[in-house]
């Protein structure tokens, strides 16, 4: 079992004297925008300390991801003072806001009197470590349970570290400080029964600044340390931009996406007659645009754009608002729901959508179109008071009739075999199966899978690629018994009946209810519908052999195809070959029309051979020309062979003539011989 990295996020905030600091992203705190009466002195703006914005940053980090993902996305704090300290563990019920901002309250701001030598960032990150190697509860079942998958477990984990650091000296020093103390950790982890080593480790390291100081190479650079670890370093200012940076790595490490939804009318604050549209952005997991850049409308209709936050850019979808016609009958079909978030959850426009979806109402979204109609492809609704973003199916749906299939100049024509899937899906129902610990069995899931494989090795699913599923009141049952897996006596006997009456049907000349779609003229004869029936029987019957009953069944279809070949090939070596008395005496090399003859004479004897021998899978015809035969023919005797086989099906050659020494045949030549005998 794998656990990927987004599973354990450990946040190392530094608690030392420095972040204190002022931010200086200075707050407007008297806002009052009447006429004010002379002598009063207007406020002075205020400032958070990088402490507040590290805070702030990253519980909203936190809202988006337990917003979006209630479980298994398991994030814990630790602070790192003059020694550091676990706000929460990763037990499930310490995973709320409110619990963490009851964590931050108590914990309070950084102490001043502090001695900025006896703060280390790294006594954080050690503890970090430490943390990922404890267990999850989840981990913890999978370990637990008595499995194989049991040892096989992948613990990987990420850090964030929110700090200051001097130079890319000290940056550099960290990470080879941090990597020792990876490979410690884990060197104790495999050495106990309760921690787990860490498999992967991401570490991102945030050094943050005030807003007045240049931060230098603000530019994002990625170094892989070693295989067990991966370094991010994000330098950026304090404030808005800092809240932006996380903003845009939670959608990364989630892999989520953002949609902006436009046009939403909604009353002014300060004149409740007039409305104007506001615009509100919201996150969720990236499957919900899946469909959407299939279609590829996100890059001709402008759909998919760029926006820039706080000087972070990312990508956002934009959707309008859209009020869905009252004489639509028909709803359109939804193909996934994803759970969101607003990105700016305080903003009166989300304020306002949320307590609308919130209320029972769902908002209909479409794709902003240049030209032509417009297309709903989202649906905001809220199901128990969770909102998510419905897809809605823009092309054909699955519930609909199934697309025709090209015939070619003759049109277009629907001939799938529906009515018989339908029934082949009731057959192989699955139903909820709860599985004893005492059963060594494969799970039921499993069986299934190997039985519907078997199954469908050959199903065709168009009614004219298949000549025996048309044939149902003629081959029941041996169709449906055939794919049993255990065949009793008696339905092998079923099958043997079955077999037989196609035998009496091919002696009668009976026409085969071949399909005609598609065809032109008066379609295949009375043999090749045979031909063509015997080898997709023989095909199918070979597919569901897997007991000896299965075999015997095939034994009787072989038998019964075998008196066709066997008088096809009896024509052919009584038309070509000499008498069998004559055969010893023909020499090795023999001259003028028996040097033709000769390549046909070995033909019949192998044939002769393979009658004798219990039949095996029907061959290619090339498959005659083997033990060498084939390399020692020239082309004019392949054609001349060729040309007397289709000659011998037409007119049969008198036994004298062939027999013979010249043109001249003797009449009754053993009469004689055999008066003397009787004598």
């Amino acid at each position: 079992m794998t656990f990927p990295a987004s599973h354990k996020t450990v946040f190392v905030l530094d608690h030392s004297p420095y972040f204190l600091t002022s931010c200086q992203q200075h707050i407007e705190f008297d806002i009052f925008t009447k006429t004010r009466q002379p002598g009063i002195i207007p406020l002075a703006p205020i400032s958070k300390s990088l402490w507040t914005c590290s805070v702030e940053a990253a519980v909203e980090y936190c809202r988006v991801v337990w917003d979006i993902f209630p479980t298994n996305k398991l994030i814990r704090f630790v602070v790192s003072d003059t020694a550091p300290r676990f706000l929460n563990s990763w037990s499930q019920d310490d995973q709320n806001m409110t619990n963490l901002m009851s964590l931050m309250a108590q914990l309070g701001p950084p102490s001043e009197s502090g001695n900025a030598k006896d703060y280390n960032i790294l006594n954080g990150l050690t503890a970090a470590v430490e943390a990922l190697c404890q267990c999850s509860e989840i981990q913890h079942d999978y370990r637990t349970s008595l499995t194989d998958t049991a040892a096989k477990i992948v613990n990987r984990g990420r850090i964030i570290c929110v700090t200051s650091l001097k130079s890319d000296a000290e940056i550099r020093v960290l990470e080879d400080r941090f990597y020792e103390v990876l490979v410690a950790q884990n060197k104790l982890a495999a050495s106990s029964d309760s921690l787990m080593p860490v498999h992967k480790c991401e570490l991102v390291l945030i050094h943050t600044c005030p807003v007045n100081k240049e931060s230098e190479n603000p530019q994002v650079s990625t170094r892989n340390v070693a295989s067990l670890l991966t370094c991010e370093i994000h330098k950026v200012r304090s404030g808005r931009n800092l809240a932006a940076k996380l903003g845009y790595l939670v959608q990364l490490h989630y892999n989520l996406a953002s949609t902006t939804v436009t046009g939403i009318p909604m009353k002014e604050e300060q004149n409740a007659n007039s409305s104007a549209n506001y615009d509100v952005e919201l996150l969720h997991p990236s499957g919900a645009h899946a469909d959407l850049m299939k279609t590829g409308f996100s890059n001709t209709e402008g759909v998919h754009v760029c926006t820039v936050k706080e000087g972070q850019a990312y990508e956002t979808v934009t959707l309008k608002w859209c009020t869905p016609r009252s004489n639509s009958v028909e709803l359109q079909y939804c193909t996934g729901a994803y759970r969101i978030t607003p990105v700016d959850i305080n903003s009166r426009p989300s304020s306002c959508l949320t307590n609308f979806l919130l209320s029972g109402r769902a908002v209909m979204l479409e794709m902003p179109r240049k030209v032509g109609s417009k297309i709903m492809s989202h649906m905001l609704a809220s199901h128990g008071g969770e909102i998510c973003i419905h897809t809605l199916g823009t092309g054909r749906s699955t519930l609909e009739d199934p697309p025709s299939i090209s015939e070619g100049c003759g049109g277009r024509v629907t001939d799938y075999r529906i009515n018989d899937f339908g029934e082949f899906m009731k057959e192989n129902k699955l139903v909820p199966y709860r599985q004893k610990e005492s059963d060594r069995h494969d799970p039921p899931i499993e069986r299934a899978k190997k039985r519907l494989y078997r199954l469908t090795q050959y199903w065709p699913m168009v009614i004219s690629h298949t000549t025996i599923f048309n044939m149902a009141s003629q081959l029941d049952p041996l169709l449906t018994l055939v794919t049993k897996e255990v065949l009793t006596p008696e339905e092998v006997v079923e099958c043997k009946k079955v077999i037989y009456q196609l035998v009496t049907m091919e002696n009668k000349g009976t026409s085969l209810p071949v399909p005609t779609i598609g065809m032109r003229g008066k379609g295949p004869k009375r043999e090749e519908q045979y031909r063509t029936m015997w080898n997709e029987l023989e095909n199918y019957v070979r597919m569901h052999c897997v007991t000896a009953e299965h075999n015997i069944v095939l034994d009787c279809l072989l038998e019964c195809r075998k008196p066709l070949d066997a008088e096809s090939a009896t024509q052919r070596s009584n038309s070509v070959a000499p008498p069998k008395k004559l055969q010893e005496k023909v020499p090795e090399k023999s001259e003028g029309k028996w040097s033709e003859v000769d390549f046909g004479w070995k033909e019949s004897k192998i044939g002769e051979q393979d009658q004798d021998r219990v039949p095996a899978a029907k061959k290619a015809r090339v498959s005659n020309l083997e033990d060498g035969i084939l390399g020692n023919v020239s082309l004019l005797t392949l054609w001349r062979n060729k040309v007397n086989a289709e000659n011998a099906k037409r007119h049969v050659e008198f036994a004298g003539r062939l027999s013979a020494d010249g043109k001249i045949a003797q009449l009754y030549a053993d009469l004689n011989v055999e008066g003397a005998k009787t004598e």
